[in-house]
C-alpha cells in the first residue's frame, strides 16, 4: 500500500515517553503484588510516527425520530452533535426549518410529541453522558426560525417517548443506567418537572408513554442491562386523579424482554413489544376495559411506530411496514414499490399515504392504493450533515470501512472518494476476509457481507437468536478460517461466541462460553485457539474472566480469572502471549505455553474504560479513548504512539491493521498511522 495522492494533510509525530512497566514473571499472585509497584516511564522512542489525515469518517443526517405535524415532518437526529430537528415539508420534498440543541456529547433525539393545539413541538434527548443539562426542549412552530428552548430536565440521563395529553401535560419516560425508570410529568402551566415514580423497580429501560385524559400509560423491561434479576415486558395504567399505578400487561406479553411502544389510537390502546426467543407482540387493548385485549405474534423482534386509518393499523418491525386488519385480526407484510428501509423510526398515514422514515436518512412517501412510492434523501434535501461518532472499523482490498448508524462509510484509499453504504443498525466491528468485508450487526441482525466488486449494498448472511442482539468485537480465525464474533446479551445477561465460515456459508453460536452472567466483551485469535474477554453489564456478579476454546466445536480448554473489578476491555494476541486490558485500566500478559500471567501494570494514563488491541508487525497496539499507544514484546512497557487522539467513538474505540498500517479515529476524522518502530 502507497500513499494517496489525495491525502492533504500529513504530520510526523515524535513519540515521546509514555507509561509502561515491565513485571516480574512467575504465578498470578506475584503478578498482582508487581501490579502494586510504580509504573515506570518508558523511555523516548526517537522515531517518527507517520499520521495520514484520511478525511471525516462518516458523514450523514443520521436520525432516530419523525412526527408529522400538519404538512411537515419533522425528524430527530441520531449521534450528530449538536443534536437538532429538522422540518421536512412533505408537498415540496425539501427541509424548511431546523433547530439544533446544545444537550451534550453524542446526544441523540429518539421522542417528539406535539401538543394538541400543533403549535409546540417538544423534543427529549438522550445522552451518552449525564452533564447536568436540560433533556427536555420546546419547539415553537409558529416562529420556527427561532429556536427550541430548554424546558426542563428529568432526573433520568435519557428520554426514550414523549406522550402529551388532550391537557397539555407533558409525559416522559427513558431511564439512567442502574436506577428504575420513572414516569416524568412537565406542567407547562407552571414549567416544573415532576417525579410520578418508578412503577417497576427491577426495569432497566422504559421506551414507551401514551396519555388520555384520565389515564397514562408506561411501558418498559429490559432491553439493556438485563439479567441479574431485571424484569421482562412490564405495562402499567397511571390513573392521574389518584395518583397511583396499576399493572395492566395481558399475560401473553409477560415473556417478551421489553414493552417497546405504545398509542392511543381512539378508542384502543396499542401495545407493541421487543422479543426474545419468541417474537415480538402486537396488542390492541380496550380503553373502556384494559382487560380486553387481541394479541397477535409477529414475525419479527420488534414492534413499533404505530399509525392508522379506518381500517388497519400500521407498524415497523425489523422487516418492513407490517398491517394490522381490524375487522380481521390478522398481520401482513405492506408490499410496495420502493427501497428496503432499514430501521424505521417513524410512520404516518394521512389522506392514503403512508410516510416513512428510515434510518438510512431518508423518507418514503408510499400511496396505499397504488402501492407506489417516492423516495427522497434528506440530505439532498437540505438536511445539515454532520460527521457521526463512529462504530467499526476495518480495512483491505484497497479500502477502509467505517461503521455508524445506518451507514458504513467505505473511504477509497486510492482515489480518496468517500461512499456510505446502507445497513440497518449498527455495524459494531468487522472484518476484511479476502477482499470482502464482513460485519457484526447490531441490533440482533446477525453478520453482514458487503462485496465492493459487486455494486451492491451489504446483506445479511448468517442469522442467530435475537437474544443474542449486541456484536462487540470480532476477530479473524486463519487456520480454521472463520469469522469470530463476540456477543452480549442485552436482555438476559451473558453473551455468546458467534463462529462464521465465509466459504461454506455456515454459522454457529455458542451461548454464554464464559458463564450465565458475563458477556463476551473481546475476541482474539492464535494458532486456531480462540480467547474470550469476559464482562458484565450489571453492577454486581462475576466479571473479567478470560477463556480459551475450540472455535470449531465450542469446547473450553482452560480459563483464567483476572480478578479485575472492571472487566475485560480488550484481547490480542502476539508470539506466545496473550494481552489483555481490563476496564479499569490495567494491562495483562499471560503466557500461552504456562497459562500463567507474567506481567500486570497500571496503564490508567493512556487507558481507561473501553478500548482495543490489533497485533501489527510483530508488536501489539491499543487504542482508548484518548492515546494510540503500543507494548514493548520484551519488557511489555506501553509507549505513546499518537497523543490525543480522542476518538469520536459511539461505544468505545476500534483500531483495525491492514498491510503494516494502523486505522482509527483521531476526533471525528479516519487517521492512518505508520509506526516505524515496529519490528
Amino acid at each position: 500500500m502507497t500513499d494517496s495522492p489525495f491525502l492533504s494533510r500529513r504530520l510526523l509525530l515524535q513519540t515521546g515517553g509514555a507509561l509502561g512497566a515491565a513485571v516480574a514473571a512467575g504465578l498470578l499472585p506475584a503478578a498482582r503484588a508487581a501490579a502494586a509497584a510504580p509504573n515506570p516511564t518508558a523511555a523516548p522512542d526517537p522515531h517518527a510516527v507517520t499520521v495520514t489525515d484520511l478525511g471525516p469518517g462518516l458523514v450523514q443526517f443520521s436520525l432516530m425520530s419523525g412526527l408529522r405535524v400538519g404538512d411537515t415532518l419533522y425528524i430527530g437526529s441520531r449521534n450528530l452533535t449538536p443534536s437538532r430537528v429538522i422540518g421536512f415539508h412533505l408537498p415540496s420534498r425539501t427541509v424548511v426549518s431546523h433547530t439544533e440543541l446544545g444537550a451534550g456529547p453524542e446526544p441523540s433525539i429518539q421522542a417528539l410529541a406535539a401538543d394538541p393545539t400543533g403549535r409546540y413541538l417538544y423534543i427529549g434527548v438522550l445522552l451518552k453522558a449525564d452533564q447536568g443539562k436540560p433533556n427536555l426542549y420546546r419547539w415553537d412552530l409558529t416562529t420556527p426560525e427561532q429556536p427550541a428552548v430548554p424546558v426542563g430536565r428529568t432526573e433520568d440521563r435519557d428520554i426514550r417517548d414523549l406522550a402529551v395529553s388532550p391537557d397539555g401535560t407533558v409525559y416522559a419516560v427513558g431511564g439512567m443506567p442502574g436506577t428504575a425508570p420513572v414516569l416524568w410529568e412537565y406542567d407547562p402551566a407552571t414549567g416544573k418537572v415532576a417525579n410520578l415514580g418508578a412503577p417497576d423497580p427491577n426495569a432497566t429501560l422504559a421506551r414507551a408513554v401514551a396519555a388520555t385524559d384520565s389515564t397514562v400509560f408506561f411501558g418498559a423491561g429490559s432491553i439493556l442491562a438485563g439479567g441479574n434479576g431485571a424484569s421482562a415486558a412490564s405495562l402499567y395504567a397511571y390513573d392521574r386523579a389518584a395518583r397511583r399505578f396499576s399493572p395492566v400487561l395481558p399475560a401473553e406479553l409477560a415473556k417478551d424482554p421489553s414493552l417497546r411502544e405504545l398509542a392511543v389510537i381512539g378508542d384502543q390502546l396499542v401495545v407493541g413489544t421487543s422479543g426474545g426467543t419468541d417474537p415480538a407482540k402486537f396488542a390492541v387493548l380496550d380503553l373502556a376495559d384494559l382487560s380486553r385485549a387481541t394479541v397477535v405474534p409477529t414475525r419479527g423482534t420488534t414492534v413499533k411506530a404505530f399509525t392508522s386509518d379506518a381500517e388497519r393499523i400500521y407498524f415497523a418491525s425489523e422487516s418492513g411496514i407490517q398491517v394490522y386488519s381490524k375487522a380481521g385480526r390478522t398481520i401482513s407484510p405492506l408490499q410496495f414499490d420502493g427501497p428496503d428501509l432499514g430501521e424505521i423510526w417513524g410512520l404516518e398515514q394521512t389522506g392514503g399515504k403512508l410516510e416513512a422514515v428510515s434510518g438510512y436518512g431518508i423518507v418514503v412517501e408510499i400511496d396505499l392504493a397504488s402501492g407506489t412510492s417516492v423516495t427522497t434523501d434528506l440530505g439532498q434535501a437540505g438536511a445539515p450533515a454532520d460527521a457521526q461518532a463512529a462504530m467499526g472499523v476495518a480495512a483491505g482490498g484497497g479500502y477502509v470501512y467505517l461503521g455508524g448508524n445506518g451507514a458504513i462509510a467505505r473511504h477509497d484509499l486510492r482515489t480518496g472518494q468517500v461512499v456510505n453504504l446502507r445497513a440497518p443498525g449498527e455495524a459494531k466491528d468487522a472484518e476484511v476476509i479476502d477482499g470482502l468485508l464482513y460485519t457484526g450487526q447490531y441490533d440482533a441482525q446477525g453478520i453482514w457481507c458487503y462485496d465492493p466488486s459487486g455494486g451492491g449494498q451489504p446483506h445479511q448472511v448468517a442469522a442467530f437468536p435475537s437474544e443474542q442482539n449486541r456484536p462487540l468485537d470480532t476477530a479473524w480465525d486463519p487456520v480454521h478460517r472463520l469469522l469470530l464474533v463476540a456477543v452480549q446479551n442485552d436482555t438476559r445477561g451473558g453473551g455468546a461466541l458467534w463462529t462464521y465460515d465465509p466459504r461454506t456459508g455456515r454459522s454457529a453460536s455458542f451461548a454464554d462460553p464464559v458463564d450465565g452472567v458475563q458477556l463476551v466483551r473481546a475476541v482474539a485469535c492464535q494458532d486456531g485457539v480462540a480467547y474470550l474477554g469476559g464482562d458484565n453489564a450489571a453492577k454486581t456478579g462475576a466479571r473479567g474472566t478470560v477463556v480459551a476454546l475450540d472455535p470449531v466445536t465450542g469446547r473450553e480448554g482452560w480459563r483464567i480469572e483476572t480478578g479485575q473489578p472492571g472487566g475485560v476491555a480488550a484481547l490480542a494476541a502476539q508470539g506466545h502471549h496473550l494481552y489483555v486490558l481490563t476496564r479499569n485500566g490495567r494491562a495483562l500478559v499471560v503466557d500461552l505455553r504456562t497459562r500463567k500471567m507474567v506481567s500486570s501494570a497500571d496503564v490508567s494514563g493512556v487507558c481507561q474504560g473501553f478500548a482495543a488491541l490489533v497485533a501489527n508487525r510483530g508488536m501489539v497496539y491499543g487504542v482508548s479513548t484518548t492515546t494510540l499507544f503500543r507494548f514493548d514484546p520484551v519488557t511489555f512497557a506501553v509507549g505513546t504512539v499518537v497523543a490525543g487522539v480522542n476518538g469520536a467513538w459511539y461505544s468505545g474505540p476500534h483500531l483495525n491493521a491492514h498491510g503494516g498500517r494502523l486505522y482509527t479515529l483521531r476526533d471525528h476524522h479516519l487517521i492512518e498511522v505508520v509506526d516505524r518502530t515496529a519490528r
